[in-house]
């Protein structure tokens, strides 16, 4: 269980300090599927940098299965249990997509069990197991390939930071199909930034984030049609969903 406590994150502006998340806090439970939503701007990425561990928080508390992390590296909350996907995957020349999940898995893993990570997320493995993580593979690649990874960890909290940035439809809709199959297949919990209907529409929980405050939480059924309508309390219906690298 994932666990903020009055996390508050500014940063230095020429004012002298910007609140960027102000007095958050939240719980995601167990094995649930939980999107972050809400307009460009509102501290989403944010959001996921602090409990990732890349940002720290001005004030408050971060909590792991009831271990304070707040204070702990990247390196340590990833051993603790917390995947961390890029908005943009990282590549890596020189580096076969077969060693990038042996790294994961923390395992010296034969090509075969490679293989069936790649093939969870929709690859054909044996065009990609001694393929480079470099400018040869597509956005829609690379994010499939993250997700193969993210798979080969077998982490107890998954945070993904809009996933679907930057790919094409084609992409996207596969995408869809490897969190479907993460949803019922991964023992722990997902946690995804997004402002797509679609990742919305298979989430178990959504938080509404604007402002860098949480203006509505609960269960898909109870916010998601208050999203889709004409209008809702952090903005119009074609501001979450208008693109989706942004």
């Amino acid at each position: 269980m994932l666990e903020l406590k009055n996390i508050s994150f500014e940063v230095p502006d020429s004012d002298g300090q910007k609140e960027i998340i102000r007095d958050i806090s939240l719980t995601v439970d167990d094995n649930k599927f939980v999107v972050i939503t809400g307009p460009n701007g509102g501290g989403k990425s944010t959001m996921a940098k602090l409990i990732a561990g890349i940002e720290r928080p001005t004030s408050g508390r971060i909590y792991f299965d009831g271990q304070d992390i707040t204070d702990m590296s990247i390196t340590d909350r990833a051993n603790a249990g917390i995947s961390f996907a890029f908005q943009q995957p990282v590549r890596f020349k020189g580096i076969q997509v077969l060693d990038l999940i042996r790294l994961a898995a923390k395992k010296r893993l034969t090509p075969a069990d490679a293989c069936e990570y790649l093939s969870e997320v929709g690859l054909c493995a044996k065009d990609y197991i001694n393929r480079e993580v470099n400018a040869s593979l597509s956005g829609g690649e690379l994010k499939r390939i993250e997700i193969a990874t993210v798979l080969a960890r077998g982490s107890r909290m998954s945070v993904f930071d809009e996933p679907e940035a930057g790919i094409d439809l084609w992409s996207f809709q596969n995408l869809i199909r490897v969190f479907e199959r993460m949803r019922e297949n991964t023992k722990g919990s997902i946690l995804i930034i997004s402002h797509q209907e679609r990742i919305l529409n298979i989430a178990d929980e959504i938080i509404v984030l604007a402002d860098g405050q949480i203006t509505q939480s609960g269960t898909r059924e109870e916010i998601l049609p208050g999203l889709l309508g004409t209008s809702s309390a952090v903005g119009t219906c074609e501001k979450f969903f208008e693109g989706g690298n942004r």
